[in-house]
């Protein structure tokens, strides 16, 4: 099978996000030709420049311009491409005013790619999503079940999602809605927990974050919820199995090793770097509430204080023999990396 890899082509949106250049790599490694989207093209030398340290098949990688609204470059970008692997995603670090700004981009992106993919007949695109798409807007009996990927978050329900989870969702409701007129295409949506492991360069996930602010030393407590956490290679590995094996096929993979506390994350890094001040306490509810009248970023968490929301991970490891790293390994990989391209002093 490996052979003829080499003339395959996948255009990959979103090649400078944290995720976006480990699944490139690991799609070059694989022997594939990789064309990949930056909004700004002013990036694409010091991208190379931090791909290459990776692989030794960068002459295979394309970088370009395009701006996930401009559908006349898509119709361009998709001419001779085999895959699509739809990472591209716009994650803001503060909200803004109008939720429409999160939403209209992300759901018309994704239809623009999806139309152009139809019209030059590229076989399979991939759309990487978000647990956020499975877990919110649920009533408080519901919040009781374990969550698959049949379930949808409700985005009517405004008390339990934020304005980021409702463009996740809304997006990949479009998708879908999209492939039943068009089930010639075939489509696979991955749906990753908070994504940590090795940061390659200042321009970082957001989910880092949490592993950031309990080893810089910014924070005395920690607000007592918790996330499902994934390996970042470990998702780039489920996009590929995504897009190539077969049965993959029309189907929606959640992407996660494990549930952990923010304070189990702070104890697994105390372990590793116990002179570090890292925060093992955690703060009573009412005051992270009250903090976040301060402190806006703590804004959409305040969903998740003292909530659960359990997974049913076992899918994509069933069916498309996927093994994710451990969390351990996420979460001490990108303290690593983070610490070593001194993000955190």
């Amino acid at each position: 099978m490996e052979h003829n890899l080499n003339n395959k082509q996948v255009l990959l949106t979103g090649i400078s996000g944290f995720l976006g250049s480990h699944t490139a790599i690991q799609l070059l490694n694989k022997g594939y030709k990789v064309t990949g989207t930056v909004r700004d093209l002013r990036r694409a030398n010091e991208l190379k420049t931090i791909i290459k340290k990776h692989t030794p098949h960068i002459e295979h990688l394309t970088i370009v311009e395009a701006d996930l609204n401009d559908a006349a470059k898509w119709a361009e970008l998709t001419k001779n491409i085999d895959f699509i692997q739809h990472i591209a995603s716009p994650f803001p670090r503060e909200l803004p005013k109008h939720e429409s700004e999160l939403i209209e981009p992300a759901r018309n992106g994704a239809l623009n790619i999806l139309k152009s993919a139809v019209d030059n007949n590229v076989k399979r695109v991939v759309i990487t999503s978000s647990i956020a798409a499975v877990v919110y807007g649920k009533s408080k009996k519901e919040l009781g079940t374990t969550f698959t990927e049949n379930d949808w978050t409700n985005e009517l329900n405004k008390k339990d999602s934020t304005p980021y989870f409702r463009s996740k969702t809304i997006a990949e409701k479009a998708a879908w809605d999209f492939i039943k007129s068009n089930p010639g295409l075939e489509l696979v949506t991955v749906l990753p927990g908070a994504i940590l492991g090795p940061v390659l360069e200042e321009d970082f996930g957001t989910s880092a974050n949490i592993v950031i602010k309990a080893i810089d030393g910014s924070m005395p407590a920690v607000p007592k919820i918790g996330v499902e956490i994934i390996d970042v290679r470990s998702v780039a590995d489920l996009l590929i199995r995504a897009m190539e094996l077969p049965q993959a096929n029309h189907q929606r993979y959640l992407a996660s090793s494990g549930y952990l506390s923010f304070k189990s994350i702070a104890g697994v890094l105390k372990k590793e770097y116990p002179a570090r001040k890292i925060p093992l306490k955690e703060l009573p509810d009412f005051f992270v509430k009250l903090l976040s009248n301060f402190e806006t970023s703590l804004k959409p968490i305040l969903i998740d204080l003292g909530i659960k929301r359990k997974i049913d991970r076992s899918k994509a490891i069933k069916e498309l023999n996927w093994q994710p790293l451990p969390m351990e390994k996420a979460i001490l990989s990108c303290a690593k990396s983070v610490i070593d391209l001194g993000i955190v002093k």
